[in-house]
Parts: structure tokens; sequence; C-alpha cells
């Protein structure tokens, strides 16, 4: 039934500032944003090798978030320790030093400026369904 990542959701008090921290982050400016009453209120950013989707919205324009629960997620890397070292000198504070969790599978995570956190991963899955979808 689930059929993969599509779109993560953060916010951010300030969205142009986030805009600025993660354009300069992941080397590349939104491919969407969108203005509510003239204000910046979303931007979004098509990353990774299917093109996943990562969306910051307003912390002002969000909805109200119902329960407690909370979520995780986590981006394909190559290298975790070089990503979770650039996070941090970027300004991320760490939430977990990189571990391995199992073979071919190494995780770590950060709370980016904004109060989210952002998860690296390196997985050997991942990879391969990379492979098998190009044919390699």
């Amino acid at each position: 039934m689930l059929r993969g990542l599509t779109t993560v959701t953060f916010t951010a008090d300030d969205l142009a500032e986030a805009r600025r921290w993660y354009s300069e982050l992941l080397g590349v400016e939104p491919y969407f944003d969108r203005e509510v009453a003239g204000e910046l209120a979303y931007i979004e950013y098509r990353l990774g090798d299917f093109s996943h989707e990562l969306g910051f919205i307003a912390r002002r324009f969000a909805p109200e978030l119902q329960g407690t629960g909370g979520s995780m997620t986590y981006w394909a890397v190559d290298d975790v320790h070089a990503a979770y070292e650039r996070l941090i000198a970027q300004g991320a504070t760490s939430h977990q030093e990189p571990r391995e969790q199992g073979p071919g599978f190494v995780t770590a995570s950060v709370v980016d400026p904004f109060g989210n956190v952002l998860g690296v991963m390196y997985n050997q899955h991942y990879l391969d369904v990379v492979a098998e979808t190009r044919g390699d």
C-alpha cells in the first residue's frame, strides 16, 4: 500500500532564514514557493535520486498538530559521518551521533536551527533499490 516517501514537511518561524540555510546546505534553490497575503508561507525542494520533496511551511500557517506523537525522517547519504559533521558545522546541534545499527545500516540525526530533527542514513537496501531501478 505504501509506495515510498513523497514529501517531508518541516516548520520554521523564519521561513526566509530557513530557505537561506537549506538552500546553502542542499546546494539548490526551492523549485516551488507559495505566498499567502504577500507573505512567504511555503517552500519546497526536490532532492536526491528519486526527487523526494522537502517542504517548509511558515509555522504561523501550519495546521495545529493533534496528539503527542512525533516523527523522524531519514535522508539517504553516502557518508553519514561527513553529512553529520557538515550539518553540525552549519549550526545544527547533535540529536544522535553516527552509529551503526547493523551491517550496512548507519544513522545519525541533528536538530536544525529551526527545531526540526533531521536524520541521515547510509542504507545498503536503499542503494540496492537505486541500482535495480537504474538497471545497474
